[in-house]
């Protein structure tokens, strides 16, 4: 089973480039390449930014081609969306208990896993409004998470975290130390998650330097791989031991007009 997360900054956008990558075939796909498929045979596909409403979500274009879907979005900002082969039960919008007006969250079980989709706020810069809201979101999503892992041993929380883990997953650790998405505050968060039972799936496994999921539209910094790693999957305990690898599909950033995000594939055997 292969489940992926991809923040593609407006479907309305880039339907067209989803669509193409999970219906890819490896048959028609150059022989040196088909080993590098990762997106070939998805079944799970995480959405983030979807940034449309759910009147005008694109059930019929994921139906087409054998997905189910859940969505929760909104006009012009956020939106997330499970995309399955399986049937999607007890969905839930957003962290209950938490009033949000965000559409940041949506969870659903598939067979007898529980998938949380999650676009984590941006904070815009430390100290600011947004960011005081992001510590906010940050310690409800734990609190729940916890609470998750109880009923539901199965758990993948996958998504935008907007947070990086250390200076690996910066480009340039010594300037953006301390900036937004690298701040002590944010990455406590990110690390109370993994002391709640859950394990950073990409760094399971050896992984050359320079791994990065976004890139800035500006200055080349795609080309010139400057980079952050805020893109994660992260497993329960009991998924772990089936993890198979975790890769960054880099090519779908080299599309026109791509998302300033690229996917992330986990690979299990069940």
């Amino acid at each position: 089973m292969k489940i992926a997360t991809w923040n593609v900054n407006s479907l309305n956008v880039r339907l067209t480039q989803v669509l193409e990558w999970l219906s890819a075939d490896p048959t028609n796909i150059a022989t040196d390449t088909q080993d590098t498929c990762e997106q070939c045979g998805v079944e799970i596909l995480c959405l983030q930014e979807t940034k449309t409403t759910d009147e005008k979500f694109p059930v019929q274009s994921f139906s087409d081609i054998g997905y189910h879907v859940a969505f929760f979005g909104q006009k012009t900002y956020n939106g997330v969306a499970i995309l399955s082969k399986s049937p999607l039960r007890e969905v839930v919008r957003n962290i209950p208990g938490f009033p949000d007006d965000m559409a940041r969250v949506i969870s659903a079980t598939i067979n007898d896993l529980r998938v949380i989709c999650a676009y984590f706020p941006n904070g815009q810069a430390p100290d600011s409004d947004k960011f005081e809201y992001k510590m906010r979101w940050l310690q409800a999503l734990n609190e729940w998470i916890k609470t998750e892992l109880i009923k539901y041993p199965k758990l993948i929380l996958l998504g935008d975290f907007n947070i990086t883990f250390d200076a690996l997953d910066v480009w340039n650790p010594e300037t953006l130390e301390g900036t937004i998405h690298c701040t002590p505050k944010e990455r406590a968060h990110l690390f109370h998650l993994i002391e709640a039972g859950l394990t950073d799936a990409f760094r399971v496994f050896e992984k050359d330097p320079k791994n990065y999921t976004w890139w800035d539209y500006r200055e080349f910094a795609f080309k010139r791989n400057h980079g952050l790693r805020i893109d994660h999957i992260l497993v329960s305990e009991a998924l772990k031991s089936y993890l198979s690898s975790c890769i960054i599909d880099k090519r779908p950033r080299k599309n026109d007009r791509p998302s300033d995000h690229t996917p992330v594939v986990a690979s299990f055997d069940f």
